[in-house]
């Protein structure tokens, strides 16, 4: 079995080591063996888990959802309606904050057809961001 250092596991996945770390205290990967100068000692299992948890996130899930889906995962024979239902979610999410950011871009873009290019005290800018 390869050891590998957190520094390693970070490289590797592009994850921070604090990130790593967290991820262990909130269980979403499992606590490494250590070495007797005691430091963490990953293998292939924590590196494919931590792929795992970092697509997850790359896709948009919560690390409530990655918890869910990893347990999900576990359990191979299982129906995958479960997990269809977990990705709907977040695509439904995911639709939604795409909505609110296209209403922003368009509101962003009449304020800047606004513009007169005058003088502060004319602009439409500030005008809309005032109380």
């Amino acid at each position: 079995m390869a050891h590998i250092s957190i520094g390693d596991l970070a490289q590797r996945t592009g994850t921070k080591v604090e990130t790593i770390r967290y991820y262990e205290r909130i269980g979403l990967l499992q606590a490494p063996a250590r070495t007797a100068g005691n430091y963490r000692s990953y293998d292939e299992a924590h590196l494919g888990r931590l792929s795992f948890v970092r697509r997850a996130r790359d896709l948009g899930f919560s690390l409530d959802q990655i918890r869910e889906l990893l347990s999900l995962s576990d359990e191979r024979d299982r129906s995958c309606e479960a997990v269809d239902v977990i990705a709907r979610q977040n695509l439904a999410a995911i639709e939604r904050k795409i909505r609110n950011l296209t209403a922003l871009r368009d509101e962003l873009t009449d304020l800047l057809d606004q513009c007169r290019r005058g003088t502060v005290a004319d602009c439409r800018i500030l005008d809309a961001l005032a109380p």
